[in-house]
């Protein structure tokens, strides 16, 4: 028997709806913490890769972040140009680029360093449902189903 596909085209039944408001909201959150740094939210989860591992290929940046090159390229060239990162290409195959944190980039962490708290006492999910809502969503983005 076919489902009803009314019921199925209902805003309120679709998984990805939930999923998309939140992440709206979660994300913009950020915005009046990191618009004194001039930062965007794209901008700052580069930062957070660079500041834990201190220099990626933008191979593995765009895949930690899950984003493409299209997307992260233009965004490295505007940190480059404002002095927080350097851009080399490696001697022993030029079409790899490694990112790396310049001094202006490492002194940017210590400016942010309060803002995973200060968002964090913005969300109303008590902490053991936060724990298994970041729990669930890993699991999705690694069930190999996108």
């Amino acid at each position: 028997m076919q489902a009803d596909y009314h019921e199925a085209m209902k805003l309120s039944n679709q998984m990805c709806f939930p999923l998309y408001a939140a992440a709206r909201k979660v994300t913009s959150l950020y915005t009046p913490y990191l618009k004194p740094l001039g930062l965007t939210y794209t901008q700052y989860i580069v930062f957070l890769v660079l500041w834990e591992k201190e220099s990626v290929t933008v191979g593995e940046l765009c895949e930690e972040l899950m984003l493409d090159n299209g997307t992260i390229s233009p965004l490295l060239k505007k940190l480059e140009s404002e002095g927080y990162i350097s851009r080399t290409r490696l001697p022993e195959d030029e079409r790899t680029v490694v990112v790396s944190l310049t001094e202006q980039g490492r002194v940017l962490q210590e400016r942010a360093k309060d803002i995973p708290f200060q968002v964090g006492s913005c969300l109303s999910l008590k902490p053991e449902k936060g724990k298994m809502l970041y729990e669930l969503l890993y699991e999705l983005l690694g069930s190999g189903d996108f």
